[in-house]
């Protein structure tokens, strides 16, 4: 790899041991390259400062502010029992508000000559409560000197750059520790090609770098940013356009249906017809399937909008081609659902090899890892004999031991729990690369599917089948309002009593060992003091109290795979009335008479989280209703996640609003398993037009040079953003 070796170069043989530790461990900054990549937050003007007034509680915040005014005070205490304790409080002012900044012992001398009133610093800390006041304890400072040869204007004018910090190295010793690589900005190579940037109006690389670290204009933020964004978004694409590339120039097979073969047979038995929404996916997968390359297609749906049942119909076009079709499916909960449902719908058609079983019949196997040996023996010689032409199982279907016949297509279910290197491992166990279905119920903001799954074409299933019944939300606020919560559990008595069922969720099972290093708490956990409600608890108080005489059973992640399967058939044929249960329905469970479900300490959870969990109730004919309860107050944010969810059924418009809430980081993170991609200055949402024209861009580029021969720097930024493990990925396709 041709690196660039200026930005190469290690920061500890530029910045000294001590400040490159505590860079690596807390910043994951290694290299100057990495530095350079550090981008502030945001700017801060001599001139108008941050709002003292709005200052986050418990975040480490820098400001930039004058002192009023500075007081000593001698106090007794233990260490100082003769009144020799010393308490330095400075108050500091921006205009909009005050802060108070306190500190002790030995630490209050240089403050106390330094801080004198009139003087302007900036101030970083963690932001506390005291006698119900704000303030900053032992605050690292830097006092903000007008140099000499500065004009009092050009000073009060400048930018001063707030970069992401941490407790250990305040925003201004990685200012100075930026200044000091900065000169190495010259070398950085240019990956856009020149023609996109000049035809763009873009800066160069080096003259971004330059303005994003020291702008003299906010015009020069701007023009750096607009260019950083296009580097991400550029780069991200190309990778994903030549995963594209390659995957178009691998052969399959062909696998198209016969007309008078199982999916024929299937379709007759169907009771109902299929929604112009399935008819119209259907034949986009279809069409894909016929081709003498993989099908790569996402199809996201949902919750309920019939997504399986498309997938089953590809799987037998495949099976009536001579091939077999694996699904994988992220928790043996769901693989044990799936299995059961489609031997359901299927009926004498999934009895093949046996008496009874129909003319096309094909046999469906389950494969997950808590099997008997002897099932799974069987499982497996099914699978290589070909006798098995549909297997539904969890990643037991990755290990190197599982050998297919020929392998014609895979099905991912939910694929934002799997990364991308299972969905791999899989697809590199047929005779040639078996077409690839990625299906998931958490529907995905346009931008992201083109981020994320760019590498995927994207088929959408946004129509309810018929017959399926509105689910009505709202929150319950136990804490302001008790008297709700005690309605919630009449609610679910009354459908009980009117002959349906009812989930409670809770955010933890309740037998996990205390172990005080995993407790890592939130604030607001830290606010309440009070640990997440408990499945095992949750369920023993409602059986002894407000549902006493109700059947209710519990079901959770550490109980043994025969226990939660016998589970999940009692509730199944109604012989439970209430299931109390961790997230581990949050997929694909499917019980049509349960109408109710109750999901304790709500705020605890994602928005498509609760999105995914309410689609399990409503299933049926009966209306659904799903009661988020909660004990956070009316004005914080998790009240304002809860009610966006209780507001609207619209999946794609709840996936925005969580990912405006959530950084994308995580979101890209999560699904780029493998990936450096941490996008530092490209804003999912907001950059729609940014990505989609890279996208296009990209496309063209890779179509053009497909090995970027002409352009080695944008290969070198590519190396960058693939570490090998990934480039290896990126071959394999």
């Amino acid at each position: 790899m041709d690196l660039v070796p200026a930005l190469e170069e290690p920061l500890k043989k530029v910045l000294g041991p001590a400040t490159a530790k505590v860079m690596a461990e807390h910043l994951g900054l290694h290299t100057v390259g990495d530095l350079l990549h550090h981008y502030p937050r945001r700017y801060e003007e001599r001139g108008q400062l941050t709002h003292l007034a709005d200052l986050p509680m418990d975040e480490h915040v820098t400001v930039v502010a004058q002192v009023a005014d500075a007081r000593l005070h001698t106090f007794a205490s233990a260490k100082a029992p003769r009144g020799k304790g010393q308490r330095l409080e400075v108050t500091i002012t921006d205009g909009s508000g005050r802060l108070q900044l306190v500190f002790f012992g030995n630490g209050v001398h240089k403050p106390h000559k330094e801080l004198l009133p009139g003087t302007r610093a900036m101030f970083a800390g963690k932001v506390s409560v005291f006698n119900r006041r704000l303030q900053l304890a032992h605050p690292a400072y830097e006092l903000l000197h007008g140099d000499s040869d500065e004009t009092v204007e050009t000073w009060a004018g400048a930018l001063i750059p707030i970069y992401p910090a941490t407790a250990k190295l305040e925003s201004w010793k990685i200012g100075k520790a930026v200044q000091t690589v900065l000169p190495s900005a010259q070398e950085a190579l240019d990956p856009l090609p020149p023609g996109l940037r000049e035809g763009r109006g873009l800066v160069t690389l080096p003259e971004a770098l330059l303005k994003i670290h020291r702008p003299h204009t906010k015009a020069d933020i701007a023009d750096a940013r607009s260019r950083l964004k296009w580097d991400e978004a550029f780069v991200l694409q190309v990778a994903l356009a030549r995963r594209r590339y390659a995957d178009a120039q691998l052969p399959a097979v062909p696998r198209r249906p016969k007309p008078d073969g199982i999916l024929a047979a299937f379709d007759d038995r169907l009771p109902f017809t299929l929604t112009e929404g399935q008819q119209k996916v259907s034949k986009e997968i279809f069409d894909d399937l016929a081709t003498e390359h993989p099908m790569h297609r996402l199809l996201q749906g949902e919750v309920g909008s019939g997504k399986t049942l498309v997938a089953l119909r590809a799987m037998l076009a495949v099976v009536d081609a001579g091939g077999q079709a694996a699904m994988l499916a992220p928790t043996e909960v769901l693989a044990q659902q799936h299995h059961r449902s489609v031997v359901e719908m299927m009926g004498e058609l999934a009895e093949g090899g046996m008496l009874g079983g129909a003319e096309h019949a094909t046999k469906i196997v389950l494969l997950t890892g808590s099997m008997g040996a002897a099932a799974r023996r069987q499982a497996l010689l099914d699978l290589v004999t070909g006798e098995a032409g549909i297997v539904i199982g969890t990643h037991a279907l990755i290990e190197d031991k599982v050998q297919f016949h020929d392998l014609g297509l895979v099905v991912v279910d939910e694929q934002h729990r799997f990364g991308v290197e299972q969905r791999d491992a899989l697809r590199g166990k047929g005779k040639q690369p078996p077409h690839l279905l990625v299906m998931t119920a958490t529907p995905i903001p346009r931008t992201v599917a083109m981020t994320v799954f760019g590498d995927l074409e994207t088929s959408v299933l946004d129509q309810l089948p018929a017959g399926r019944s509105p689910i009505a939300t709202h929150v319950v606020p136990a804490a302001d309002k008790p008297h709700f919560l005690a309605r919630a559990w009449e609610r679910v008595r009354e459908e009980v009593e009117n002959g349906h069922q009812a989930y409670v969720v809770c955010p933890r099972i309740g037998d996990e060992e205390d172990d005080p290093k995993k407790a890592k708490k939130s604030p607001e956990d830290e606010a309440e003091k009070r640990p997440p409600l408990a499945v095992l608890d949750v369920a023993d108080q409602l059986a002894k109290g407000p549902l006493q005489g109700l059947g209710v059973e519990v079901l959770h992640g550490r109980m043994h795979p025969d226990d939660k399967d016998a589970v999940m058939r009692r509730f199944a044929a109604g012989e439970t009335d209430v299931l109390v249960a961790t997230t581990v329905i949050e997929v694909g469970v499917n019980v049509p008479n349960a109408t109710a479900m109750v999901i304790m300490d709500g705020d605890r959870f994602g928005v498509s989280q609760l999105h995914q969990l309410r689609g399990r109730v409503g299933r049926g004919s009966a209306p659904g209703l799903c009661l988020l309860v909660t004990e956070m107050p009316e004005a914080s944010a998790a009240r304002q996640r809860l009610n966006a969810v209780a507001s609207t059924l619209d999946g794609f418009e709840l996936s925005r609003i969580d990912l405006e809430q959530r950084r994308e980081g995580d979101v890209l993170g999560q699904a780029q398993s493998g990936a450096r991609t941490s996008l530092r200055v490209l804003a999912v949402i907001e950059d729609e037009e940014v990505i989609a024209e890279a996208r296009e861009e990209a496309a063209e580029v890779v179509a053009a040079d497909p090995d970027l021969a002409s352009l080695p720097a944008l290969r070198t930024a590519l190396d960058a953003l693939v570490d090998e493990e990934r480039e290896q990925y990126l071959e394999k396709g």
